[in-house]
C-alpha cells in the first residue's frame, strides 16, 4: 500500500509540473517577441491587421459576452482608448463568442469605439492559448509583447504600464 501511495504522490507532483509550470514557461516564451500577425474583419466590416498598428501601444483583449470580468473591463478599455488614443494607444478586442449577434448587442449598450473582431480557437492558440477569459496582451511600440495578463486584471497596474509604454519613443 505504501508503494501505491508513493507512486500517487510522485504522479501528483509531475501532474502539477505539467499543468502549471510548463504552460507558464510556454507563455513567458512569448514575452519580448512579436505577436503572431492576424487579419480579420471587425464587426463594422473594416479589415483589421495587427501589423498595421506597429508604432502604437496595443492592448489586445480576448473576451466573451458571458464573461463577467470581461464585461467589467470593457468600459475601462473604452475610457483608455478615448484618453490615450491620441498618444498612441490602440485597443483591439477579440471576442471568443461563437456568434457575433450577442457581441453586437453588448457593445452597442456599452458604446465601444475600438475595433472588435471575432476570434476562434486557432487564433487563441496562436497567442499561446486562450483557455480562460479574459486574456489581455500588451504590445509595445516596437511590436513586441511586453505583458500577458490572464483573468481578473489589476486595472490600475495595467493603466500604469500603458502610460509607461506610451512614454517610450517609437522605434
Amino acid at each position: 500500500m505504501k508503494r501505491v501511495n508513493d507512486w500517487i504522490a510522485h504522479l501528483s507532483v509531475w501532474l502539477l509540473v505539467l499543468c502549471c509550470v510548463v504552460p507558464a514557461l510556454a507563455y513567458n516564451a512569448h514575452l519580448d517577441r512579436k505577436p503572431p500577425d492576424f487579419e480579420r474583419q471587425d464587426l463594422t466590416g473594416r479589415r483589421i491587421r495587427l501589423r498595421e498598428y506597429r508604432g502604437k501601444v496595443v492592448l489586445l483583449n480576448f473576451w466573451a459576452t458571458w464573461c463577467a470580468p470581461c464585461q467589467q473591463e470593457i468600459p475601462r478599455f473604452e475610457e483608455w482608448q478615448v484618453l490615450y488614443g491620441s498618444r498612441g494607444l490602440q485597443v483591439i478586442a477579440v471576442s471568443m463568442d461563437d456568434e457575433a449577434a450577442p457581441v453586437r448587442t453588448l457593445l452597442s449598450k456599452l458604446k465601444v469605439s475600438y475595433p472588435v473582431v471575432m476570434g476562434d480557437a486557432k487564433l487563441g492558440a496562436e497567442f499561446g492559448g486562450v483557455l480562460g477569459l479574459p486574456v489581455t496582451i500588451l504590445i509595445g511600440r516596437d511590436g513586441k509583447i511586453v505583458r500577458r495578463i490572464e483573468g481578473d486584471a489589476d486595472l490600475r497596474a495595467m493603466e500604469d504600464r500603458i502610460r509607461k509604454l506610451l512614454a517610450e519613443k517609437a522605434p
